[in-house]
Order: C-alpha cells, then sequence, then structure tokens
C-alpha cells in the first residue's frame, strides 16, 4: 500500500524543489546534532511551526528507524492504529514502513492494532517525514496514531514498544501542538506547566498535568509515551529547544495555536 501525502500543498509545498528550499529556510545548519532517544515537533503548517519543528531536527542523529506517534484528528480507524506495512510518499520521495518492527510492536500488545485508515488524511505525520528526509536519506518508519486514551493504555503502549523494539535502535518521535485558541498570555502560560514537566522527564505529571489544566494539548499522549520509553532506555536530559506560538506569525494575539520543541537524550 502507498500512502499517498493528504497535506502536500497545503501545510507545506507539494513541489520539491520549493519544499526543499522551505525547508533549508527553517534549519539551523551549524547546529550541534547529537543522538537523541526521542523529540516533540508540532504538526501545523510550515509557515506557523515549522521554524520550530527545524530548530529541533537541526539538532538531532536520525537513525535508520523512527518511530511516529502522533493524534488522529480525522476520527477514523481503532482507538490505537499502526500502519504495518507499505509507503509513505512524500514529495521528495517514498518512505517504507518497517513491517518487522510495526508487527513486533502490535504483537506486544492487543490495544495497539494494525490498520492503515486511521492514517490516509492524518496530518500530525505526515508533517514530520520531509524534515526527516531533508536530514537523512534513508529510514524507514512505524506509525501509530491515537484517540485520547486512557494513563494505563499510555503505559501499555511503552511497554509493548519497548518490547518490540528490543536491542534495536529507533527515535521516537512524538507529535503535537500546545495549547489551541485562547490567547497568547493563557497559551504561553499553560503550555509552560507542560514544558516544565517534559523537561522533568515527567510522563505522568505531563500527562495529570494537562487534564488538571485543561491544556489542549493535542498530542499529549505521544509525548507521554515518548517519555516513558526515553525513561525506560535510560534517558538523562530533556530540553526545549524552542517554543513560539501563531501570533508571532500572524499577529493574532487573541486566538494562537503553542508550538514547542523538545529533546530527550
Amino acid at each position: 500500500m502507498r500512502r499517498a501525502p493528504a497535506v502536500a500543498g497545503r501545510f507545506y509545498p507539494a513541489e520539491a524543489t520549493e519544499l526543499n528550499r522551505d525547508i533549508q529556510s527553517r534549519i539551523e545548519p551549524i547546529a550541534e546534532k547529537i543522538p537523541a532517544l526521542g523529540i516533540v515537533v508540532p504538526h501545523a503548517g510550515y509557515m506557523y511551526s515549522g521554524n520550530v519543528a527545524g530548530s529541533v531536527y537541526s539538532r538531532i542523529e536520525i537513525p535508520d528507524t523512527v518511530i511516529l506517534l502522533g493524534p488522529n484528528h480525522s476520527g477514523r480507524g481503532p482507538n490505537i492504529s499502526v500502519m504495518t506495512e507499505g509507503t509513505w510518499a512524500s514529495p521528495l520521495g517514498d518512505v517504507e514502513i518497517d513491517t518487522a518492527l510495526a508487527e513486533s510492536i502490535c504483537a506486544a500488545s492487543p490495544i495497539l492494532q494494525a490498520n492503515a485508515s486511521a492514517h490516509q488524511q492524518e496530518h500530525s505525520l505526515e508533517t514530520q517525514i520531509p524534515f526527516l528526509q531533508y536530514f537523512c536519506s534513508h529510514f524507514r518508519i512505524v506509525p501509530i496514531c491515537f484517540m485520547q486514551t486512557n494513563w494505563k493504555n499510555c503505559q501499555e503502549v511503552a511497554r509493548a514498544i519497548l518490547e518490540g523494539m528490543g536491542e534495536r535502535k529507533a527515535l521516537i518521535v512524538a507529535s503535537s501542538d500546545m495549547s489551541h485558541y485562547e490567547s497568547h498570555e493563557n497559551a504561553t502560560n499553560k503550555d509552560r506547566l507542560a514544558i516544565e514537566k517534559m523537561i522533568a522527564l515527567d510522563p505522568t505529571g505531563l500527562y495529570q498535568t494537562v487534564r488538571r489544566e485543561r491544556i489542549s494539548m493535542c498530542g499529549v499522549v505521544p509525548a507521554s509515551i515518548m517519555l516513558l520509553c526515553a525513561k525506560a532506555q535510560g534517558a538523562r536530559s530533556s530540553k526545549l529547544i524552542r517554543y513560539q506560538t501563531s501570533g508571532e506569525i500572524n499577529k493574532d494575539w487573541k486566538q494562537v495555536v503553542g508550538y514547542a520543541g523538545m529533546v530527550v537524550c
């Protein structure tokens, strides 16, 4: 199965040369690259969140395998959907799914279901592909998207990912925007609470804080699972690379979306 791009030409340029030029304008070419266990990156249109994503991808080494975790905005498919076979098309070329790893992760827990329909129109993972391709010519992916789910399921998914990985190395990408459609001041204040928990490598605190403070962080489940996996792999550091809101781009300070970029190593 070949998944066609769903948001090329809307969230990012659909033509390869223009897309490369757009990404190049958002990266930091002299940034030192480090091996990372996981990252948090936004998934809005590149005009709004691309500078945050570019700052993160500029600083990490990209391994042969990337596990993509993102929220399910379309409502299609089961609660936790893993696309286990095929390729994802991009203006910069096709990316293969790591079928063996995807199937191993699914086999580790019944709450992860092989399903492609949930991914067909979902943008949260698609928007990561061109940035990954810009920095790495060959890698394979395991795409997993989530409806909202409880903490017990977050723990179970993290366990299944780690069991499926075994001794393999992979970068876990958690795709998430932060507060949605609040004033710039309210969004930055709320987002700071969630960012503090991510810096502290506190997945439980992140999940609870987002729920308690009603922070509309759409990828809290992916971010929490990434942190659980990273901690189990010995993570010692989590750093905020960049934060901004859409208001800093379009100057609408009354209804913003927040974007945070984190690196965990």
